[in-house]
Parts: structure tokens; C-alpha cells; sequence
């Protein structure tokens, strides 16, 4: 059979998920109309922007997770969402924010090892408008996307 994890994993980062609605009906006692109705009107409101998986990173080499704190430039900090978007352009980036303080941005970047994770920062330090990073290597993730690991 053929191997088609890497797509799917894939598309499932990308929000190709959908909600289990019986099993939600089951669990708290109503009825599956109900549901679908009810996800439908927080979807067409913007509260439900996608849905998407919640991995075992390590199971699929993406175990190395670091938080990038970055420092734009004068000039970049003015259009920090230019910057920022240009970031969030990496496939290894899995979320991107802007913040208040010290330091203007901060990346959690996904690799499989510290060796594929330098060629990624290289890759984002060469962006024009960063004046200087910090990075925080994550020991153990407890909690992803409100669920306990």
C-alpha cells in the first residue's frame, strides 16, 4: 500500500480537518442537528477559523521545537506586519506574533533536529528588517492547542 502520511500530514496542518460530530452529540447529549447547526453559525461568524490535527511531533520529525525571540530594525518596525508575514512564509514556522516589549516577534519553528533548525534560522536572520534574534529551545511540550499531551 502506498504511503501517503507526509500528504496528509500536510493537508492536515493546513486546517483539512472536520469536526466529529456525532462523537460531540454523544458527549454532550445532543442531538447531531443541533451540532452541525450550531458549528455552522460560529464558522459563519469568524469564530471557527479551521480545523486541523494535533500531532505527536516526534512521530512524524518535526521533534525540535525553539521559540525565535526577533528584533526588527528601526525602519522594519514601522511595517511589523510586512516582516512578520514575510516569516510566516516558512514552512517550518508554526505560528507567528507580534509583540509588545523588547522584542518585537516571536517564531515557533518546528525541525527535525538542531541541524535542519540552523539552516532555518540562517534562512530567516537573512531577511532584510532583523536586527537580532534570541532562541529558546523547548526541553518537552505539556500542552498543544488545549490539549494535554
Amino acid at each position: 500500500m502506498k504511503n501517503i502520511e507526509p500528504k496528509l500530514i500536510k493537508l492536515f496542518k493546513e486546517g483539512y480537518c472536520t469536526p466529529q460530530i456525532a462523537r460531540i452529540a454523544r458527549t454532550i447529549d445532543e442531538p447531531s442537528a443541533t451540532i452541525h447547526y450550531n458549528i455552522k453559525k460560529l464558522e459563519k461568524k469568524g469564530a471557527i477559523k479551521t480545523y486541523k490535527a494535533v500531532f505527536d511531533h516526534k512521530a512524524i520529525d518535526e521533534g525540535f521545537c525553539v521559540y525565535v525571540l526577533v528584533k526588527m530594525t528601526a525602519e522594519a518596525g514601522a511595517y511589523p506586519d510586512k516582516v512578520a508575514g514575510q516569516l510566516a512564509k516558512h514552512k517550518e514556522v508554526e505560528s507567528v506574533d507580534l509583540l509588545a516589549g523588547e522584542m518585537d516577534v516571536i517564531l515557533k519553528v518546528r525541525t527535525k533536529d538542531q541541524d535542519e533548525f540552523y539552516e532555518v534560522l540562517r534562512s530567516l536572520l537573512a531577511q532584510e528588517g532583523i536586527e537580532k534574534s534570541t532562541s529558546m529551545i523547548s526541553l518537552r511540550q505539556v500542552k498543544s492547542e488545549f490539549v494535554l499531551l
